[in-house]
């Protein structure tokens, strides 16, 4: 070991960091030529940065929900697309889903205010506790030597029970926050009712459940990166929550992991992302697939996105769910018990990087 590794305090340069309150967007402006050491990933994930999606030929799932609303064969097959991307993916991309182009376009041009405002307009919302309900971080919750910060900054809005508080969001980014939000909201009761029938279920059965009835969405900014081979925008990770869904701008540099390769997920002009969540796949059964994603850092440049997370009512938070029964047969016996999505949450925040969300709830 190094006099440099001996010499280092790993405490202090996170404190340091997080006393700013000016995030990565504050790293970048301030000019460093270095990424500091807490964003560092181990060399064994960096040796697989490049996607193999070019030799593999692998095509992304793109489903077109033109038609969708009259019902008959279209919906049929679109239910059957649905399926088969959930069961095989884990994701899938959607075209004609009826969220305007405009609202996508606000929300990114949202998020870019925010984040290139002055460190002293956002200083005040600048956090790492994951209960506030509007916030700005970098660093999300408990963070240990163990663990590798993101090159990203993200600012966090939630909607319990649907319900949006638009004095309780930032002026420079209210309005296209809610319009989108309600956007959301509805692509959520088709998404519900879709998800609900490609598992074979009547079509308001996850409605009933209550299981995706209040949306988290947050903003990212992923600014240039002065090393960009030694970091990730988002290291990789699966989503804690029912279903994740998300607007990206035209950059690229989102990857999923897929039959053991990471495969890039090309930008579609108007597509919107889905994708399962571990509690998705809990309930489910492992029918449907959640699935690892992470976003490459860039040498030049700014990349943009909003993901909504959905998940239970607070009412449901600590009521248990556990697999579907109607999905479960002899030859298909439960493989997880029954945990309230606040256990699981708790549980995947303060598991180890390197653990498996799921495996901790399996019978």
């Amino acid at each position: 070991m190094g006099t440099d590794e001996l010499d280092y305090d790993w405490e202090k340069e996170v404190k340091e960091f997080e006393k700013t309150k000016a995030g990565v967007k504050g790293l970048v402006d301030s000019g460093i030529a270095k990424v500091p050491k807490f964003f560092i990933s181990p060399s064994e994930s960096l040796s697989n940065k490049t996607s193999n999606n070019g030799r593999l030929q692998v095509q992304i799932p793109v489903i077109d929900f033109q038609g969708i609303e009259r019902g008959g064969s279209r919906r049929m097959e679109i239910i059957d697309e649905i399926r088969k991307a959930s069961e095989n993916w884990g994701f899938f991309q959607m075209v004609n889903h009826g969220v305007p182009q405009t609202v996508m376009n606000d929300i990114l041009e949202g998020t870019r205010r925010f984040h290139e405002q002055p460190k002293e307009a956002k200083m005040e919302l600048y956090s790492s506790d994951s209960r506030r309900a509007v916030r700005l971080y970098t660093i999300n919750g408990n963070f240990g030597k163990s663990d590798v910060a993101s090159w990203r900054d993200a600012f966090s809005c939630s909607f319990p029970d649907d319900i949006v508080d638009p004095e309780s969001i930032p002026s420079v980014c209210r309005n296209e926050i809610t319009e989108y939000v309600k956007y959301m909201i509805n692509l959520r009761h088709t998404l519900s009712e879709l998800l609900s029938e490609a598992l074979g279920l009547s079509q308001d059965f996850l409605e009933q459940m209550q299981c995706m009835k209040s949306e988290y969405l947050t903003c990212l900014y992923y600014p240039a990166c002065p090393e960009p081979d030694k970091t990730f925008g988002t290291g990789k990770h699966s989503d804690p929550t029912i279903l994740t869904v998300l607007v990206q701008d035209n950059t690229g540099g989102l990857q999923i992991h897929h039959n053991g390769n990471w495969v890039d997920v090309p930008p579609v002009q108007g597509a919107l992302i889905a994708n399962m969540g571990d509690f998705l796949q809990l309930i489910t059964n492992d029918k449907f697939k959640s699935v690892e994603h992470r976003v490459l850092a860039r040498p030049t440049g700014t990349r943009l996105s909003a993901a909504c997370f959905f998940y239970p009512s607070p009412g449901k938070m600590l009521e248990p769910y556990g697999p579907i029964k109607q999905l479960l047969s002899e030859n298909n016996p439960p493989l997880y018990r029954d945990v309230s999505f606040m256990d699981f949450v708790t549980q995947y925040q303060s598991r180890q990087s390197n653990s498996s969300g799921l495996s901790i709830f399996k019978l």
